[in-house]
């Protein structure tokens, strides 16, 4: 359709750009840098991850009026790795092994008092079984998870270092053996994944604590640059959501009331000309939060949205 010459029209239409971090991949393999960067890269998204066609700049001879700006940041549960050749797995060895009454086992698989125990066990698990296990840690009353000696996880070892046969390993099971693990286990387990280890707020996702998003909230600064000028720069806190979901039972957590209105407005509304660029940076400036912000698992996204009116041609 042709344009109609002389003749534009000013329409409410905010622009908006994200950061998607799929399922069983962590941010830092999106972004390897401190520093997180909106409307810079737009080619290959989808509708939902921005309306942006160019990278920072505005469609066509287009102008806009920038009256808002709102950091969205999604709340749903990860997924870990299931799969060993999507991550490390997780390892630890010399564990308990013991049967219901507390005894141990000698390396014939008799059962004998706890200090002549002398069969131990080494554990080997994907990172998703790793965070099961540390579920079942937490929510038992004694702070431990077990699993049974069978399990293809679990390799007995006798007190020579060698591996326990599996006719051993069958009466070991038969006489109620399991290994038994704390979460001082689990967390050595976790801490050996290093760069893949789970994020100790993901441990308990969907926990009311909002951890998550508070760290990232509150460990980063947000900066609009239109035209490689600094218009504001401000902890990310400063710019809340204003959208997404809300419960009041305290299992769900937004950043700001899922309201319009509760988002931060500029004083004065700051002008994007036709054919400028523009760009906004969620910097994380200390590098040890920056380590624990990369290993945080997906699905994940992160949004800025700078809501305010967009000038253009009436076709």
């Amino acid at each position: 359709m042709a344009v109609v010459q002389g003749i534009r029209e000013k329409v409410h239409l905010p622009l908006y750009d994200s950061l998607s971090v799929d399922g069983e991949k962590q941010i830092g393999d999106i972004e390897k840098s401190g520093t997180l960067k909106f409307f810079v890269n737009v080619q290959g998204k989808t509708k939902l991850e921005t309306n942006l066609q160019s990278a920072a700049l505005l469609p066509h001879y287009n102008t806009f009026e920038a009256r808002a700006m709102r950091v969205v940041i999604s709340d749903l549960p990860p997924q870990f790795p299931a799969d060993e050749n999507n991550g490390p797995l997780a390892k630890t060895d010399k564990l308990e092994v013991s049967a219901p009454d507390g005894r141990g086992f000698d390396n014939q698989g008799a059962l004998v008092p706890p200090s002549q125990s002398v069969v131990t066990a080494r554990v080997e698990t994907t990172i998703d079984d790793l965070a099961a296990l540390y579920k079942e840690a937490l929510d038992s009353d004694d702070g431990t998870a077990e699993l049974d000696v069978d399990d293809d996880t679990v390799t007995l070892v006798a007190a020579d270092g060698t591996e326990i046969s599996q006719n051993v390993i069958d009466t070991i099971s038969n006489a109620g053996g399991t290994v038994v693990l704390t979460t001082s286990d689990l967390d050595d387990m976790n801490d050996g994944l290093k760069a893949k280890a789970i994020p100790k707020e993901q441990l308990d996702p969907n926990n009311g604590s909002g951890t998550i998003i508070g760290k990232l909230v509150y460990n980063t600064v947000t900066t609009l640059y239109v035209g490689e000028k600094q218009m504001i720069s401000m902890p990310t806190w400063f710019f809340p959501a204003g959208a997404g979901p809300y419960s009041e039972t305290g299992k769900f957590t937004t950043h700001g009331e899922p309201s319009p209105n509760a988002t931060f407005r500029f004083a004065e509304p700051i002008y994007i000309d036709k054919q400028q660029n523009f760009r906004v940076e969620v910097e994380i400036p200390d590098a040890d939060v920056l380590k624990e912000i990369q290993q945080i698992y997906g699905p994940m996204s992160i949004w800025v949205v700078l809501d305010g009116y967009m000038t253009r041609d009436v076709q």
